[in-house]
């Protein structure tokens, strides 16, 4: 399959042997341990990477625990003596207080606890066992989160819940920790925690775990307005930006992302209901994907919105089709790889409910697995091999070249790309190899070297692919609330500067290499001559990237025959190194010369080895 699905984390291996095992101990027989499996599901995923879930024991009682993903053990956390069933459940990162969401379903638990009301949110100390806080009774669902200032588990003086209400709104509690009879946990004043609205008239929000922040969408005038809130490590909070989005809502009454997994809906029906999910990463990037309500399975609509260009997002929809689309350079649809069912892609990931997690991990929510998704290289060599179009051998190269090479898959190409030359007529094979397999050798040393470094041989596209309508339009830039940005948020002010202001892009040609390189010929066989000085410097670089190849212990074959080369190929490689090194010097500002350097030399290298590579391969072809 396209994609190779590693489990990371499975609540019947890793959760409900130990539980078993508790369940003999406690002599609750085969009764108590039906109840177990029956019940045991995930309930959320903190930022540190620990899973927090729920089961019923055989009295009927909620019970939460907690998998801590560093050691792979389990800790109980609390039990409800109530035959309750719980929605959502959070614990601060000191595992100190638990705060949960109760659906009443029982008369008796609900006249006893708050008459009338369905939904119920507990705060708990656990550290030992202590006081019971309600924090809501009411009839609608309500969803806790703990506010991670850092992702490591530290000693902190006040914790933050958000509490997210099926009434549109998002609270934050402030909740004040004290420390009595030497290691005991105290919520100080209980009755009355400060809090703060943060959201509210909003029909969508997803949480990023990772990055500590919401995004969530307001109708206003029949118009979709994204918006994102950051909470900081300092326990302030901002809004970033607010974008208006050409998409509607309107058959949306109420949906949230990554807070857990709502068991009570209708799958049924959420299937007939639009479908939102945002994605972002440390390089400044940020992706909305939107695929409306759909009334038949014939024709399948789907949008992804640009904030800036990332990476590779998989688009999946169950025994019909997987895309994976080439969101860092997305101009041309030949670079995304389309997959259908003929491409037996039909059970790549599970039919069940998924929710994106940080590190391209995928919550399946039914089964209670956590899996860890990557490139399938063996896949798409295979598909390489057996590839009929043009746009299908493009995409699968670029999609191949991404992943983190084992041993051998780069010889697997450069032999795949040998016996296919003549097989390609949209595009010069060998060029489209060289040029990608380079930009992939140094594209994660330096987040911007995608703007600066050719991607693709090809600059047009006009073929179609079989069965894909693609439309493309210009979206309205989002309008940043904060001027004094810093990490993440520099980095996406910094992209959409550069989408605002940079015409032409700044890509890298070799044509100026080109022209110099005739000119420096042409001079030497007319008698004229330039600078001693310069020739020598552009002769030196030619060195240092031979030099630079023994040390990355390329092909040995290939370092003699560098060695042997005459003096105008040396010229041309030290050009290649001269010009680029230019270029990025004046766009990378604040990257360090050395560094720059470094990747420069590390790309000739690899476009110079690339080249002998495929000509000594194509030789030794039959």
């Amino acid at each position: 399959m396209a994609l190779r699905l590693v489990t990371h984390f499975d609540v019947l291996a890793d959760v409900l042997p130990s539980l078993l095992v508790q369940a003999a101990t406690a002599d609750e027989g085969d009764e108590g341990a039906e109840t177990t499996l029956g019940s045991l599901r995930v309930l959320n995923i903190e930022r540190n990477g620990d899973i927090i879930y729920t089961y019923k024991d055989n009295k009927g009682n909620a019970v939460f625990g907690i998998f801590d993903c560093q050691t792979r053990e389990n800790e109980h956390l609390y039990t409800f003596e109530k035959d309750m069933q719980a929605v959502s459940c959070s614990v601060n990162s000191e595992r100190t207080v638990l705060a949960a969401s109760f659906i009443q379903y029982t008369e008796g638990v609900r006249s006893e606890l708050q008459p009338g009301s369905k939904c119920l949110t507990l705060l708990v100390e656990i550290h030992p066992v202590n006081n019971v806080t309600v924090l809501k009774a009411v009839d609608s669902c309500v969803w806790v989160q703990f506010l991670y200032p850092q992702a490591e588990s530290h000693l902190l003086a006040q914790n933050h819940l958000l509490l997210i209400s099926e009434e549109k709104y998002i609270e934050r509690f402030h909740i004040q920790i004290t420390r009595e009879d030497g290691n005991r946990v105290v919520i100080r004043n209980s009755s009355h925690l400060p809090r703060e609205r943060i959201a509210e008239d909003f029909v969508w929000a997803q949480w990023d775990v990772s990055e500590q922040r919401i995004h969530y969408i307001e109708l206003q005038e029949s118009r979709s307005i994204l918006k994102c809130v950051q909470f900081w490590a300092d326990e302030s909070f901002t809004i970033m930006f607010e974008m208006p989005l050409d998409i509607s809502l309107s058959g949306l009454r109420f949906k949230l992302v990554n807070f857990g997994y709502d068991y009570r809906q209708d799958q049924a029906k959420l299937c007939h209901q639009p479908s939102l999910c945002i994605f972002t990463n440390h390089t400044g990037s940020l992706c909305v994907c939107y695929s409306p309500k759909s009334d038949s399975w014939k024709e399948i609509t789907y949008s992804v919105f640009y904030l800036h260009k990332g990476y590779f997002v998989a688009v999946y929809s169950p025994c019909r089709f997987l895309h994976l689309l080439n969101i860092r350079h997305p101009d041309l649809i030949c670079h995304s790889l389309f997959l259908t069912g003929n491409n037996k892609t039909a059970a790549v990931l599970p039919p069940s409910p998924l929710q994106s997690l940080p590190g391209s991990l995928i919550l399946d929510c039914s089964s209670g697995k956590v899996y860890r998704a990557t490139l399938d290289q063996s896949y798409l060599m295979g598909f390489l091999w057996n590839a009929q179009l043009d746009c299908e051998k493009m995409a699968a190269l670029h999609c191949a070249l991404s992943c983190d090479s084992d041993p051998g898959f780069p010889e697997q190409i450069v032999q795949w790309v040998s016996e296919r030359v003549s097989a390609c007529h949209s595009f010069d094979l060998i060029q489209e190899f060289l040029i990608a397999s380079s930009y992939w050798s140094v594209y994660p040393g330096l987040d911007d070297v995608d703007l600066l470094l050719p991607y693709s041989s090809v600059l047009t596209w006009d073929t179609e692919i079989p069965g894909m309508k693609l439309v493309t339009e210009e979206l309205p830039l989002p309008l940043m609330k904060v001027y004094s940005l810093k990490g993440y948020w520099a980095k996406l002010n910094s992209n959409l500067e550069y989408i605002k202001y940079t015409k032409p892009h700044l890509h890298y040609h070799n044509s100026v290499v080109r022209r110099e390189w005739h000119n420096l010929i042409s001079e030497e066989r007319t008698g004229k001559r330039r600078s001693t000085m310069y020739v020598r410097n552009i002769l030196d670089n030619a060195v240092k990237v031979i030099s630079n190849m023994e040390m990355k212990t390329f092909e040995p074959r290939l370092i003699p025959l560098l060695q042997e080369e005459d003096r105008h190929q040396r010229l041309l490689m030290g050009l290649m190194v001269s010009e680029l090194r230019d270029h990025l010097l004046r766009h990378l500002q604040g990257v360090e010369k050395k560094k720059i350097e470094q990747m420069v030399l590390d790309y000739i290298s690899k476009l110079v080895g690339f080249t002998f590579s495929s000509n000594f391969n194509c030789l030794l072809s039959p």
